[in-house]
């Protein structure tokens, strides 16, 4: 999803907590909806807030980070601390990642990916379809039945989609940015101008071309070009 991530911050020590607000604000994926200096005041207001992912000290007086989150369920939580340590403690509770003091915006960013990929995967479990109009009515589309989508080239309004049972079917006047939010991001990806592809169909790649497991009516492999404005968002998916 192209949605940004409602953040929580907690820190005991002002300046800490006023470096970590600066850090996320430069993070373009990231909303700061609060930040806390006392694990208390988060412990009453937390459930109140609208929120997808904590980031919090560990050592903190009170209530130590660690004993903080087991009160937490199905949010993300990035650990930031001076110490150590905790991290064995930290991955025991399934903490999405553990960022060593003192912070950098890079380090914070690798962690703030981390995040959106645990969270677009929660999304796929919610949502596995999307209800669009077809060239056969209304159509369930579902998420693992698509292999490749190409701008058709009667109306370039519409994509024709190809499913794993080898049918295809044309999508009526919808927009890739439109099948780009509904389904998990991290499954699918947009290789160039026209066309978008299921990664599990990629055999190989090179530079500008992706060979894929799709076979064309003459029986070969289906190859598709790889652009250069979409290439470092294949690259990332790839190597996940």
């Amino acid at each position: 999803m192209n949605t940004k991530l409602k953040c929580l911050l907690l820190d005991d020590e002002l300046p800490s907590l006023s470096y970590l607000k600066l850090l996320c604000e430069q993070l373009p994926g990231v909303e700061v909806v609060k930040a806390f200096n006392d694990p208390l005041d988060f412990m009453n207001e937390f459930a109140r807030i609208d929120f997808d992912l904590l980031i919090t000290d560990i050592e903190m007086p009170n209530m130590k980070g660690i004993e903080l989150v087991e009160h937490i369920k199905e949010k993300a939580v990035i650990f930031t601390t001076a110490y150590g340590e905790y991290a064995a403690d930290a991955f025991d509770l399934q903490v999405i990642d553990y960022v060593r003091k003192p912070l950098q915006l890079e380090r914070l960013r690798q962690a703030i990916k981390k995040v959106q990929l645990w969270h677009n995967k929660a999304l796929h479990r919610q949502k596995t379809f999307i209800q669009v109009n077809s060239d056969k009515g209304k159509y369930l589309l579902h998420f693992d039945q698509i292999r490749f989508i190409t701008t058709s080239a009667l109306d370039s309004r519409d994509k024709v989609v190809y499913l794993d049972n080898g049918s295809q079917i044309t999508l009526k006047n919808i927009s890739f940015q439109t099948l780009e939010e509904a389904w998990p991001s991290t499954d699918f990806c947009r290789i160039n101008k026209k066309e978008i592809i299921a990664m599990q169909i990629v055999s190989a790649f090179s530079h500008d071309e992706i060979s894929t497991t799709l076979l064309l009516e003459n029986g070969q492999a289906r190859t598709c070009s790889l652009s250069e404005k979409y290439k470092m968002d294949f690259l990332q998916k790839i190597a996940l």
